[in-house]
């Protein structure tokens, strides 16, 4: 019998809830700095380490956009996203569908065509050489304005097949989906699907209008929908999936600890949960590290984990067939 690491490593699964600046480990944050001739507020990486202790999401949020302005070359959001997909190859990782947030980067002057180029070459270049398939989400800061997500949204547009749905991230509370609806209206009428974050620090309330006022194909983080009995069901009926992010939850407080944690009781009632890395440099760890802090602190099955991996595959947006075909290699690990 292989143990819970060589398991959770060696099943095929998707990670649907990624942002690229938060897997900004600080070893390269520190490289492209220096890169780029800029000075940090920190010593060493050490202390960027150090830097990366936070007690909520605007603590982890300001950091995040300050460590974002290392990234200035189209060669630097290629090696951001280069490392990434590394770590996917190596925890068995084989579909990923990450977000990118365009305007942390145009906001400070980088041009969309630079990151949007650095970004996908990687991805193209991980389909080839790491058998690494992925779909690219472009995110919308919902503390900015509706008018500033219509205004990205154009300028992406020479770039439209280079990504396949718009997403919704950033501060909470205090911007409720709705706040989105025609922006989120048009990206679906040019044809892209639609994400958005919804009941991380946020109410039940705000999944609801994620999916009522925006048509969401599936709901980021969602783990506050535990509270409201008719949004279960809701959600077990017509199987929204959620992408839930473990590690993230508890160390941004949306729950006390690992142990309080839902995601399996969600699970085993019927709802399409996934396990997701969220912002992996900042939260202590990628895909694998989110499995194992499910299986130490919640006792986590080996069942409960291939189920988790068959939703992740489910709730992609791959062909049906690729689909059934992962979902068999899960079966067979």
């Amino acid at each position: 019998m292989m143990n819970m690491t060589d398991f959770i490593t060696q099943l095929p699964k998707a990670e649907l809830h990624l942002h690229l600046e938060g897997s900004l480990e600080p070893a390269l944050m520190m490289q492209l700095a220096n890169r780029n001739g800029i000075t940090l507020p920190y010593a060493d990486i050490a202390a960027i380490k150090a830097a990366y202790q936070f007690s909520n999401l605007q603590d982890f949020l300001d950091i995040y956009y300050q460590g974002a302005n290392v990234l200035q070359t189209e060669q630097d959001f290629f090696d951001l996203t280069w490392a990434y997909l590394l770590r996917c190859k190596a925890q068995g990782v084989v579909h990923t569908e990450p977000f990118f947030d365009p305007q942390t980067h145009t906001d400070r002057g980088i041009s969309f065509k630079v990151l949007i180029k650095g970004i996908s070459a990687a991805l193209k270049q991980a389909e080839t050489e790491l058998g690494i398939s992925s779909y690219l989400i472009l995110s919308f800061l919902r503390h900015l304005s509706e008018e500033a997500a219509f205004e990205t949204l154009e300028m992406a547009m020479p770039y439209r097949d280079q990504f396949i749905a718009v997403g919704l991230d950033s501060s909470e509370m205090g911007h409720p989906p709705e706040k989105f609806q025609r922006v989120f209206a048009k990206a679906r009428a040019k044809g892209f699907k639609t994400v958005a974050h919804a009941g991380e620090e946020g109410p039940p309330a705000y999944v609801w209008s994620a999916l009522d006022q925006l048509n969401v194909d599936r709901i980021d983080h969602g783990v506050r929908a535990y509270e409201d009995a008719e949004l279960m069901q809701r959600l077990i009926d017509e199987q929204i999936p959620l992408t839930v992010c473990p590690l993230s939850n508890t160390r941004l407080k949306v729950f006390a600890d690992m142990s309080d944690h839902t995601i399996l009781k969600m699970l085993d009632q019927g709802v399409m949960v996934t396990v997701n890395s969220d912002d992996p440099a900042y939260f202590g760890g990628y895909v694998a590290e989110n499995y194992m802090a499910l299986y130490e602190s919640l006792a986590m099955s080996p069942a409960q984990a291939r189920q988790l991996a068959i939703n992740s595959i489910k709730a992609s947006f791959l062909p049906d067939e690729r689909k059934l075909s992962i979902i068999q290699q899960i079966r067979n690990v």
